[in-house]
């Protein structure tokens, strides 16, 4: 069994990491966004490229997850940190694959612009990778205040989604040789619109860690 010098080594190793895949995730969404304005399919390529670097983070953690509750068998606190590190990981790689996603209908969009300014998608981006940010602060710095404080905003990138289908739809209705861009466009802000979800499952395992309560922020 490890010592509880070792272990506390080895969870500061774990942030470490888990911090890495965080800023990962939001460079991704920001390159994503800026691809988006600038019709750049270059940095949308580097989005999807550096997607691998994201997935191979989780894979490490997840292991090094593993072996901390086979060596240490941890129980109460520092096994909560433990799962929680598991639910984080997995769905910053979700988030991250989201942003694959954007950086997708960037491409798209490069090759066959949209008639109208995109701001709530622009707004829906930026909001998640700001809760990206602040769900993972919480996570290190065990801050269930400001878990909660995260979660909330969730509210805003859906109102945005909402707001931005029934554009689309409008647009679609006025115009049918659009349908298929604009089926692509929905379904770009149905994937934002899970990215804040995904924040909100670790603004609730963040909760569970610090408190040992389930609770349902959505």
């Amino acid at each position: 069994m490890l010592s509880r010098i070792m272990f506390n080594e080895a969870l500061n190793r774990q942030h470490h990491d888990l911090l890495t895949m965080g800023a990962l995730v939001e460079e991704n969404i920001r390159k994503a966004l800026e691809a988006l304005r600038n019709a750049d399919q270059a940095l949308a390529d580097e989005v999807k490229a550096s997607d691998t670097v994201i997935n191979a983070l989780q894979i490490k953690i997840d292991d090094q997850t593993a072996r901390l509750l086979a060596t240490q068998q941890p129980l109460a606190r520092d096994l909560r940190e433990l799962v929680t590190s598991l639910k984080i990981t997995d769905n910053l790689e979700r988030i991250g694959d989201y942003a694959v996603h954007l950086a997708k209908a960037a491409k798209r969009l490069a090759e066959e612009p949209y008639p109208r300014p995109l701001d709530r998608l622009e707004r829906m981006a930026l909001q998640g990778c700001a809760m990206v940010h602040d769900a993972v602060r919480a996570y290190l710095e065990q801050d269930e205040a400001l878990a909660r404080s995260t979660a909330a905003l969730d509210d805003t990138i859906d109102r945005d989604h909402k707001a931005f289908v029934a554009e689309v739809l409008a647009l679609m209705s006025e115009n049918p040789g659009r349908a298929r861009q604009a089926t692509k466009l929905i379904s770009t802000s149905n994937y934002l619109e899970r990215l804040g979800d995904h924040v909100t499952n670790i603004c609730e395992a963040v909760i569970f860690m610090t408190s040992g309560e389930h609770v349902e922020l959505n």
